[in-house]
């Protein structure tokens, strides 16, 4: 028209951004219809409020997404053009002066029959199919005698979701009590994209029923995305197929990954690799662990019929894992009550890997496989037997297969549980009187001096069977002192040293992580990196014990965390140094003949424990030795020849000039031939 009138002044091309069809990427039309809805703005003031005595997982998912929605909420718009589905059960007469709303199967059959009689409807009809548009075949009879139509229109299937946790006790019409008993619901999840969805239709209906929640606690679960964070899609190629990972490493990995990788209301990026690694890390270590648990109490007959050692009759090791087995029951049981089982299978795997497996079966093999069936055998057994019948109570709800399966092998041997699956048995309580704080703080700084010390070595390229002589360890605090004093024994036998020593303080030094307080302080970044890197002893000490410093620039307090600065420990001549946190290791790594040859025992005795397993020797067996002389290692035989025998398990030691048909071991690359059979 602006043409024809002459009126146009430029006519051009416009791009701008318009809605597709996300499964077939073709233009989204929109037109304006007619609609029902529910006035659901009525009540808008009380589904806000209720909504805040929802437990929200995460809160913000509440308070903000779903808050939000509730905030500005509109009048629900009901009704759908479909071709099949449920229908609104609205008849009305053609000029829309009656209307009726059907509430059940009996109502609409009721008005049938008014209908029937009113000639409108055949006698003897049936309604057998209550979905459109068989229903649409039902004319009423209104109140003046004239025909109503169902309305064409379906009901928003979402409507259909909020309404289930009615329909599913097919309430009102029966199953009061059940439904009573069984409303609001406890929990539910689903899709964060929900929040408009289910999670809404729920509390829109129950709100309007009831002025009640409809469930206490939910979780809004994130997305699950490809390894580089992009939304799988069959169109992009990047859907990861769930039925061919579980064949390949299990339902068990599969959900421990999904549940230990990432709270769930947060995206995951999803790798395979990280389903193997857990597999591997988690699953395997546990495995194993159980192996070497069954393979030496069933040499001994091992079956937890005898009495239970009293704790206090225990060595500290297996008090040490108990109290921190407990101590694990209530973490979980608490994350698990607050709806968060991140943080709970995280504890489970540390507990298993770091504690379990790497600490407490490692220190305490030689007590499963050397000596008599004694009392301190048996508390070794009770005691690592405890920790894996409750692993695999813990990690149930995770792992159901593999915790079922570890239950009931342990459980066919003791019968201690008359239930025929960890999922009948009850979920483990703590024993208070068990949990030992102070001993498990001991243990841990054991476990983190030892640590810090076998990071040198291996920085050093100094293999853990060569002795090294001292372990210095700046403490000031004389209670950190006791407690590290109180496991001194237990860490150089870890970390093969020998001696441990005390002194002042190590001089440090500190710069700034630019990469965080960037962020946190933004163009004062020169003047606290200036005023970070002039901090004194003190104040890097103060730092490292509170894991926070508290800086004043320019009338403005600074925190400063620990993970905003880089502290780094001056070396001492002979020795290398490392950090973690405020603890701070020094390792004398100077080698001389003594410890040398001590070394080289040592070295022995791992070369002929393997040698051992390839001859397939049992455990228990006893055998005759021989070395062909070799200079190198003839003063480590002499100095250490009862260190060696007892630990292989040899008579003696035969050093001879000549050896038909032996085995040749490499010891710090000087070949040597040995012969070693059992004895008879």
């Amino acid at each position: 028209k602006l043409k024809i009138e002459n009126k146009a002044f430029k006519i051009e091309k416009y791009e701008h951004t318009y809605p597709h069809c996300w499964r077939t990427d073709k233009p989204i039309l929109y037109y304006p219809l007619e609609s029902w809805f529910i006035k659901t703005t009525a009540v808008k003031d009380r589904l806000v409020e209720l909504n805040k005595t929802i437990n929200w997982k995460p809160e913000h998912t509440g308070t903000g997404r779903f808050g939000n929605w509730l905030e500005n909420l509109v009048d629900w718009n009901l009704s759908r053009s479909r071709y099949w589905g449920t229908p609104l059960p609205i008849w009305r007469t053609a000029d829309g002066s009656e209307e009726i709303c059907i509430g059940s199967i009996e109502e609409l059959e009721s008005e049938i029959q008014k209908s029937v009689s009113a000639g409108f409807m055949e006698s003897g009809f049936k309604i057998t199919d209550l979905h459109k548009p068989h229903v649409d075949q039902v004319i009423l009879v209104s109140s003046a005698g004239e025909k109503m139509y169902r309305e064409a229109d379906l009901i928003d299937v979402w409507f259909d979701s909020g309404a289930m946790p009615y329909a599913q006790w097919h309430w009102p019409f029966e199953n009061e009590e059940v439904f009573k008993n069984n409303f609001p619901a406890d929990f539910i999840a689903e899709g964060v994209d929900q929040t408009r969805g289910w999670f809404f239709t729920l509390h829109a209906i129950s709100v309007l029923l009831f002025d009640s929640i409809s469930y206490k606690n939910v979780i809004a679960n994130g997305l699950v995305l490809d390894k580089f964070g992009n939304k799988m899609s069959k169109r992009l190629g990047n859907v990861v197929d769930p039925f061919k990972t579980i064949d390949q490493y299990g339902a068990d990995a599969t959900r421990w990954y999904l549940l230990s990788n990432s709270d769930p209301w947060d995206n995951l990026k999803f790798d395979i690799e990280g389903v193997a690694e857990c597999q591997r890390k988690f699953f395997g270590t546990l495995y194993n662990t159980y192996n070497f648990f069954a393979l030496y109490a069933n040499l001994d007959g091992f079956n937890y019929s005898e009495a239970e050692v009293p704790l206090e009759e225990r060595p500290e090791i297996d008090r040490w894992i108990l109290s921190l087995l407990n101590s694990l029951v209530l973490k979980v049981e608490a994350q698990m009550n607050d709806y968060d089982p991140t943080p709970a299978a995280r504890s489970i795997q540390d507990f298993v890997g770091e504690n379990l497996s790497n600490w407490y079966v490692r220190l305490c093999r030689r007590r499963f496989w050397k000596g008599e069936y004694s009392k301190d055998k048996m508390a070794a057994y009770q005691t690592l037997y405890t920790c894996l019948e409750t692993v695999s109570q813990l990690m149930s709800p995770f792992a159901p297969f593999f915790a079922d399966q570890l239950f009931c092998d342990l459980n066919e041997v003791s019968g201690k549980h008359k239930v025929k699956s960890v999922h009948l048995s009850d979920f483990p309580k703590a024993n208070h009187a068990w949990i030992n704080k102070k001993l498990e703080a001991q243990m841990e700084y054991a476990q983190q001096i030892s640590s810090l010390v076998l990071s040198i070595r291996k920085k050093e390229n100094i293999k853990v069977r060569q002795p090294l002589q001292s372990i210095l360890i700046p403490v000031v605090d004389p209670k950190i002192k006791g407690e590290i004093e109180h496991v001194k024994d237990l860490i150089l036998a870890e970390v093969n040293v020998k001696e441990l020593k005390f002194i002042e303080a190590i001089d440090k030094s500190i710069k700034p992580n630019f990469k965080t307080l960037g962020k946190k302080v933004g163009s004062k970044m020169k003047q606290v990196a200036e005023s970070i890197s002039a901090f004194s002893q003190e104040q890097i000490s103060s730092l490292e014990s509170a894991g926070k410093y508290l800086l004043t620039l320019e009338n403005e307090e600074i925190e400063i965390l620990i993970s905003d600065v880089e502290i780094i420990s001056k070396e001492i001549t002979g020795y290398k140094v490392a950090n973690l946190g405020a603890l701070t290791v020094a390792l004398d790594i100077h080698l001389n003949d003594e410890l040398t040859t001590e070394g080289i025992a040592r070295e022995i005795v791992s070369k002929l424990q393997n040698l051992r397993k390839e001859s397939g020797l049992d455990l228990s067996d006893r055998v005759e030795l021989k070395i062909i002389e070799v200079p190198y290692i003839k003063s480590a035989i002499n100095q250490f020849k009862n260190y060696i025998c007892s630990e292989i398990l040899a008579n003696d030691i035969q050093v001879v000039t000549e050896l038909n048909d032996g085995s040749e071991l490499v010891i710090d690359e000087i070949s040597i031939q040995v012969k070693i059979e059992k004895f008879n």
